[in-house]
Order: C-alpha cells, then sequence, then structure tokens
C-alpha cells in the first residue's frame, strides 16, 4: 500500500482556487442569463404594452372622427369655433392605470408644403408658382432673409416636381449629390414635413422657425385655410397670401373681428380685408369649411408612451382617417 502523496507547500490551495474559480465563472454566467431574461421579460411586457395603447389609440381615433361627423352634420356649410372642439386637450383615463390626451385641430390651416407643385399624378408633378410664392411669403413673415426663402422654396419646388430642370435658386440631383452624404430628390410628393430638412438650403433654426406652420398634405391643393376657425396668432396664414398687401397686424385685427359665428360668406370675409387684390387662384383658396382635421394623441399605459397624429379627411362620408404618423419628428 502505497503511502499518501505530499503536496508541495507551493501548490496547497490550488484545489480550492479552482472551485472558486469556477464558483465565480459559474455566478456570472448565471447573472448574464438571469439579465438577460430580466431584460426579455421587460421587452416583452413593453410591447404588450405599446400593443394594448395602439388599440385604445385606434379606439380614440374612431371616436374623434365621429365627433368630426358631427361637427359636419351639425355646419354642413360652415365649420366654426363653436362646440370650443379646436385645439382643446381631452384627457381620458384607461383601464389598467393608464391616461390618454387627445386634441383636435383644424388640419388644413397651415401651409401644405404639397402645394409647391401641381398636378393629380405623383409622378409627373409640376412647379406651382402661386405655391412657391406663398411659402416665400410665409417666410418673410416669419422674418427669415428673403434670398434665403426664396432658395428654400425652389429648392423645396425642384424637390417635389416630377422633372430634372432646376429652378434658378433650387436644387435637382447634382446639388445632392455633392453633399458628404449623396443623395437624390424624390421627384414626387412630400411624405411628411420632416422630409422638408433635407432640401438645400434648409437649416436646423429655419426648419424649427417653420414647423408650427406646415403640413403635408394628400394633395396639391393650395392650403385650404378656414378663415372662421384660425386664431388670431395664426395671422401669419393669412399674411402671406400676399405679404406685401396684407400685414400681420392687419390680418390679426381681420380675425379679431370675425362675428362670434363666423363670417357666412367669403365676401364679408374679403370686406375685412379692404384694397386687397389677390390672384383669383388666390382669392378661392380660403375657405368657410374645414375639410382636414389633425388628431394629435398621447397615450401613457404601464410605463410605455405613445406618440400619434392622425389626419381627418372630412370631406368623405363617415370621415376616414387617411394617414398617420407614430412618434414625433423632432
Amino acid at each position: 500500500m502505497k503511502g499518501r502523496r505530499i503536496i508541495p507547500a507551493r501548490e496547497r490551495g490550488a484545489a480550492l482556487l479552482t472551485v472558486l474559480l469556477l464558483v465565480a465563472v459559474t455566478g456570472a454566467l448565471t447573472a448574464a442569463a438571469l439579465e438577460k431574461l430580466r431584460l426579455s421579460t421587460a421587452l416583452a411586457a413593453n410591447n404588450a404594452a405599446l400593443e394594448q395603447a395602439r388599440a385604445y389609440a385606434s379606439g380614440i381615433e374612431s371616436l374623434l372622427a365621429l365627433r368630426v361627423d358631427d361637427l359636419i352634420a351639425a355646419s354642413p356649410d360652415r365649420t366654426t369655433l363653436a362646440g370650443d372642439w379646436n385645439g382643446k386637450q381631452r384627457v381620458l383615463p384607461l383601464p389598467g392605470g393608464g391616461m390618454a390626451e387627445a386634441v383636435m385641430r383644424d388640419g388644413g390651416n397651415c401651409f401644405n408644403i404639397n402645394s409647391l407643385a401641381e398636378g393629380a399624378d405623383p409622378a409627373a408633378l409640376t412647379p406651382r408658382p402661386a405655391g412657391i410664392a406663398q411659402f416665400i411669403g410665409l417666410m418673410r413673415v416669419l422674418e427669415v432673409p428673403e434670398g434665403v426663402a426664396r432658395r428654400i422654396a425652389e429648392g423645396a419646388g425642384d424637390w417635389i416636381d416630377a422633372d430634372l430642370d432646376q429652378s434658378p435658386q433650387g436644387a435637382e440631383d447634382p446639388v445632392y449629390a455633392e453633399t458628404p452624404t449623396p443623395y437624390r430628390a424624390a421627384n414626387t410628393f412630400f411624405a411628411d414635413v420632416s422630409e422638408l430638412r433635407a432640401v438645400n438650403g434648409m437649416t436646423p433654426d429655419i426648419y424649427k422657425k417653420l414647423r408650427p406652420w406646415l403640413c403635408a398634405l394628400p394633395t396639391t391643393d393650395l392650403s385650404p385655410i378656414n378663415v372662421n376657425t384660425l386664431m388670431p396668432e395664426q395671422a401669419p396664414l393669412l399674411a402671406m397670401l400676399a405679404p406685401d398687401q396684407i400685414r400681420i397686424e392687419t390680418a390679426r385685427q381681420a380675425i379679431a373681428q370675425r362675428p362670434a359665428a363666423g363670417w357666412e360668406t367669403l365676401a364679408d370675409f374679403y370686406a375685412e380685408l379692404r384694397g386687397v387684390l389677390l390672384p383669383l387662384d388666390v382669392q378661392l383658396q380660403p375657405q368657410l369649411r374645414t375639410r382636414w382635421f389633425t388628431l394629435d394623441l398621447q397615450i401613457g399605459l404601464r410605463g410605455a408612451e405613445l406618440t400619434e397624429t392622425a389626419l381627418v379627411d372630412a370631406r368623405l362620408a363617415p370621415s376616414k382617417i387617411v394617414s398617420r404618423r407614430w412618434g414625433s419628428d423632432d
């Protein structure tokens, strides 16, 4: 029988060190696995909450679309501020401790950047001088230098029109091809206002100044400004029609003097703008009835937050959601 092996002093504790190393590695692996499990569980819960929030958003859209139908039914010929609907925030409690905030606005009281061109076929749009002039006018009213405003407006016109002919101060593919990250002009409808940031001449500061006044309606019609729902602070939208004739103060005063029940005819409205001479297509641009309504929704549910903007076409019966944007373009 052989005797026990004598372990040299320098090797004593090696077995214990090995065991401790194995325990440490196993603990680290276990901690990593538990962290992944925790993260997966949180993502699954967040996904479920977001899907539920989207479902609630769809329901709120339907409720607000019914509200739009009620407004149109109550006054088919004119849309006014009666009923305190424009811009009013509605807070709705949701099951499970959630909360929804909804705001309905006149979606046509803005400059429609798709009016920079004209035509029904998105692949055959041509520049619209009146739309470009109004965009320049809006920027001038908002104190953007005229030279910069013209470069942005003509560049935006080139961005949307179907041809490759460059306007005198505009930009087409050759200009964008020379940027650090080359890209091409869309040559079709603006899908969203945020797309305007890619237009030659646009800067973050100018975009931030313009953003509250812009929209991208799914039509090339000149902005259908409803003079019965305009607020005094929206006077620039009237002034942009003819900035050399309609001063901001004049536009603000005209809105302030609007009858409580709104103007009954456009002639009554133009009577407040004495001496203003507009081209025929611009004269027909102001409206008494709203076609486009914008719905702004914010939903918080079990830690998930959802922001949505929807566009309602009230010319359809019943009203229909024609576009949605999730999140913010800021």
